[in-house]
């Protein structure tokens, strides 16, 4: 009895004296693994701190791209813009550039009559001193002396006709209606000069502006057919390239594009120089058509 109370004194000294010891490793693993993970939640602290300060520069730097292409998008905008307006800019001086050259085409083929006329009034005068010594010589018609005689046969003279006006009054004032907007009053002052004087230099020109009459009022049909009438009895005639460029844009409105493409393309081909070509040009840039310079280039 007394050895066993000895025995359990002293396992239970044993376990005193060994437990502190064990109480003491686990603290000490606790502590190890509380800062362990204290150091690992500092860790990614740093690293979330690290990745949202990344964040925010990639941030920037996707709104600055965004911006800038912004801007990009918007000089391209406004260069297709300016472009844009360049070309209708280019086409409006165009025509005015080709009103104009028209304009004084018409006063040089109006000069040209004038001198033309001069001319002309010039020569009967030199012919009428020409003739004033032959008319003196002439003898008195007998039976009566001192009296000029009627020759045998000649016929009493026949009131004289009514004449047209002379062809540059007809022809200014169809010009001063058309250019007034008085249409239907320049296309019979057109008609007339046509009637009277269709063999005067200025009839291709009279030619050219009913067929524009004719345009302007929407009878692109008839404008065609006139358009052709100053190509083939006038082609030398300087309102032959701008009656080839108003057949094709009259053949566009019939909606025949082929015909109308082709003769943009014939215009260009005879007349490469003028401004009616360089219109056509324009035109079939805007059809998408292909214009004769640039098929031979190819």
């Amino acid at each position: 009895m007394k050895t066993r109370t000895v025995t359990i004194v002293a396992l239970l000294t044993a376990m005193l004296a060994l437990g502190p010891s064990t109480a003491f490793g686990v603290n000490k693993e606790m502590v190890q693994l509380q800062t362990q993970v204290q150091a690992l939640q500092d860790q990614m602290s740093r690293m979330q701190q690290s990745f949202d300060e990344r964040m925010g520069v990639m941030k920037n730097l996707i709104e600055q791209s965004t911006d800038n292409v912004n801007k990009v998008n918007g000089a391209i905008l406004d260069l297709q813009k300016a472009l844009q307006q360049q070309h209708t800019d280019s086409g409006a001086r165009a025509d005015q550039l080709s009103g104009q050259v028209q304009s004084l085409n018409d006063t040089l083929d109006e000069l040209k009559t004038r001198l033309a006329k001069i001319s002309q009034q010039l020569d009967a005068v030199q012919q009428a001193q020409t003739n004033l010594p032959a008319a003196g010589q002439q003898q008195m018609a007998p039976g009566q002396p001192g009296q000029p005689g009627q020759p045998q046969g000649q016929q009493p003279q026949q009131p004289p006709q009514p004449q047209a006006p002379p062809p540059d009054v007809v022809y200014n004032n169809a010009l001063r209606d058309y250019n007034a907007g008085r249409y239907d009053l320049a296309s019979q002052e057109f008609t007339d000069y046509m009637k009277f004087y269709p063999n005067t230099d200025l009839a291709g020109n009279a030619q050219f502006y009913l067929a524009d009459l004719e345009y302007r009022q929407g009878n692109y049909e008839q404008a065609v057919k006139d358009y052709d009438r100053v190509l083939q009895d006038y082609p030398d005639g300087n309102k032959a390239p701008a009656a080839q460029l108003k057949k094709g844009y009259a053949l566009l409105e019939l909606g025949q594009r082929s015909a109308g493409i082709r003769e943009l393309n014939g215009l260009i081909t005879r007349y490469p120089r003028s401004i009616e070509a360089q219109q056509a040009k324009d035109r079939l840039r805007k059809l998408g058509g292909t214009s004769a310079s640039s098929a031979r280039q190819r």
